[in-house]
């Protein structure tokens, strides 16, 4: 592995791949030459094939959504998750902070207002019902299930915290059952 920021080149079986990642996940890496893993995220161009990485599943959701957004590439995504957490971001979002936002390099007040807009609803509500990882893992596992993401969200937030994951997903599953 070696690490130029923005980019991580990873030895998969001998084969390197070029990663761009945020900076939260840059600063978070291993050591060159130990172990690694991110959830990543392929874009497939006409001329290129570019490949991001992320420390969290909650970093690679908000950069789908973030990419969902008219006139918000992949960089911009980027510099966003670089220059916040998530949950700063959904905080933003709830609260409409565009001032937060603009503090970002690259984003103004429009693209930080058009950022709000768009996110209204769904950054925010994806941090509330995952204040960890046991919650994250309930909701994912719901919705491979096939419930919607509003039910599972609903479900998981009924769930008590001293549940193992295997034990919240029983007992969301029973509580899924009633309604």
């Amino acid at each position: 592995m070696a690490k130029t920021p923005p980019q991580v080149l990873i030895d998969v079986a001998g084969v390197a791949y070029e990663v761009d990642v945020p900076m939260s996940t840059f600063y978070a890496l291993p050591a060159t030459g130990e172990t690694l893993s991110l959830f990543t995220h392929l874009i497939v161009r006409e001329d290129a094939h570019n490949l991001y990485g992320f420390a969290s599943a909650e970093e690679r959701t908000a950069f789908r959504q973030l990419i969902r957004i008219s006139g918000i590439g992949a960089r911009t995504a980027l510099a966003v998750l670089s220059g916040m957490s998530v949950s700063d971001l959904a905080q933003s979002v709830a609260g409409q902070d565009a001032a937060r936002l603009t503090r970002v390099p690259g984003i103004g007040k429009k693209t930080a207002e058009r950022l709000l807009l768009e996110l209204k609803g769904k950054v925010a509500e994806g941090a509330e019902a995952r204040p960890g990882g046991r919650a994250s893992e309930v909701l994912q596992a719901l919705v491979a299930l096939g419930y919607s993401e509003k039910e599972a969200h609903a479900a998981v937030k009924e769930l008590a915290s001293e549940l193992s994951v295997a034990e919240a997903i029983r007992a969301a599953l029973k509580s899924l059952a009633r309604r």
